[in-house]
């Protein structure tokens, strides 16, 4: 379903770790938004949602929703650090054309 790489699992446990709040898991969900039509998010969720699909990445639970599964389906998430900045990548074969800021897409 869903791939993270070791970059991104370091970074998701480093946001874990330093959390206040309890956490269930990590939630990425596809939305409407953006110049492109839908946008990725990214929540770390205090509790599972009845009908979330369950995913294991060593210890690590990320929870996606019924909407967001079939979209995100053969995602690979990654995370880059680099001198322009640092965040999430996403790379998702469904994603058929993207804005030019790259923070949306269109499937």
């Amino acid at each position: 379903m869903i791939t993270l790489t070791p970059t991104a699992l370091n970074a998701v446990r480093r946001f874990v770790e330093t959390s206040a709040d309890p956490v269930a898991g990590l939630r990425i969900s596809v939305a409407g938004g953006g110049c492109a039509g839908l946008q990725y998010g990214l929540k770390l969720e205090a509790e599972k949602d009845a009908d979330d699909l369950s995913l294991d990445f060593d210890g690590l639970t990320v929870l996606v929703d019924p909407y967001s599964a079939p979209l995100l389906e053969g995602t690979t998430v990654d995370f880059v650090d680099s001198l322009s900045g640092s965040g999430f990548k996403f790379e998702n074969p469904h994603a058929n054309k993207s804005c030019a800021c790259g923070q949306s897409f269109a499937a």
